[in-house]
């Protein structure tokens, strides 16, 4: 079965401004990638479709819904980062949309796993106000239709933009069906995320965060996703993944401070895929988040689709990762949560390389 990919001009029609750094430029930088790229011819385009009010309703209140569609044909300042363009509502609308399709084409077995490239962004994006640069959270809006529309129980969501996603932990903090786990730079925009944010009632347990400081590189995040992020999955037992898929912890993004570089990304996108290979199978789809480096971006978009369409050589960092020492945001965090999940006395998890 072929990759999922969402993939359209439509989504540089969204331009808040020639200086700001969630440019049309991003995705520019990715149709020349793409076009020489060998596996495009292995991928299978999945077409637009704009997101419904009854859709989005799922996550956003209604106020907040007809504000951004105040701005359709208009330029305008949502807040001091979030702004719109003449494109702005069609491209917000359609990426959106856009991502439930593919999420249903891996569910009905059409594509096998998926990469929805659109803009804008989603995950700050909160039930009741537009921010850091999004305006629907696209990622939110895809889990609920997974659970509400689809029937399914249990959907993990794992951010690893250096920004952490609190619209996203807004809308399911309280959530038991949706685990979402995140790791983001810290202190950092939007200054969420602590690592004792866990949740709260039924959902107490449910998020996962890891702040780290700036300067991580490939070893330190790979030990994070290996040692926190796979026994917790595999005890979740997700029926379905979604990756909030920002590209701005790579060490040449010029706003993030960490150290990720493409296989990096690769390696935690393999992680990611074994617990899917265990739970669901075909079934991981990643959203386009943030990545200001045009160059960064393209190349990580691409080592992460391939490592989608099984290329498992950056399985190799992963076996050097285990040599190195976990970093103490890492054994925080799983101070914090050795209380809900099983998680081998900080040790690594073993799975199949």
């Amino acid at each position: 079965m072929p990759l999922g990919l969402v993939h359209d001009p439509v989504f540089q029609d969204h331009d808040p401004g020639s200086y700001h750094p969630e440019s049309p430029r991003r995705l520019a930088a990715l149709d020349l990638a793409l076009a020489t790229w060998p596996g495009l011819a292995q991928t299978q385009r999945v077409p637009l479709r704009r997101a419904t009010n009854e859709e989005l309703a799922r996550v956003h209140q209604a106020s907040h819904i007809s504000r951004i569609a105040s701005t359709e044909g208009r330029a305008m300042a949502l807040d001091m980062d979030t702004h719109t363009s003449r494109g702005s509502y069609n491209a917000a609308l359609n990426a959106a949309g856009s991502l439930i399709d593919l999420c249903d084409a891996a569910l009905d077995g059409k594509v096998t796993n998926g990469l929805a490239l659109l803009r804008p962004p989603g995950h700050h994006a909160t039930p009741v106000r537009a921010m850091g640069f999004c305006m629907f959270n696209n990622v939110a809006v895809a889990a609920a239709h997974l659970i509400q529309a689809r029937g399914l129980k249990r959907v993990l969501i794992v951010d690893w933009d250096v920004h952490h996603g609190n619209g996203t932990e807004d809308a399911f903090f309280l959530d038991p069906q949706v685990l979402y786990f995140s790791t983001h730079q810290s202190p950092f925009y939007p200054g969420t995320g602590p690592v004792n944010a866990v949740g709260r009632s039924l959902g107490e347990g449910y998020t996962v965060n890891v702040p780290l400081g700036g300067g991580y590189g490939d070893a330190a995040f790979i030990r994070v996703y290996e040692d926190l992020l796979a026994p917790v999955a595999m005890q979740f037992e997700p029926q379905f993944i979604l990756i909030s898929a920002g590209y701005d912890a790579h060490r040449d993004d010029p706003l993030g401070g960490e150290e990720l570089s493409d296989r990096g990304y690769a390696a935690l996108t393999r992680i990611v895929m074994d617990v899917a290979q265990q739970h669901c199978p075909g079934r991981v789809v990643g959203t386009l988040e943030g990545g200001y480096s045009p160059e960064a971006l393209a190349s990580s978009c691409l080592a992460t689709m391939e490592a989608l369409m099984g290329d498992d050589s950056a399985n190799e960092l992963r076996r050097a990762a285990r040599d190195t020492e976990q970093p103490w945001p890492l054994k925080e965090a799983i101070g914090v949560h050795d209380r809900y999940w099983k998680l081998h006395n900080g040790e690594m998890f073993e799975l199949e390389m």
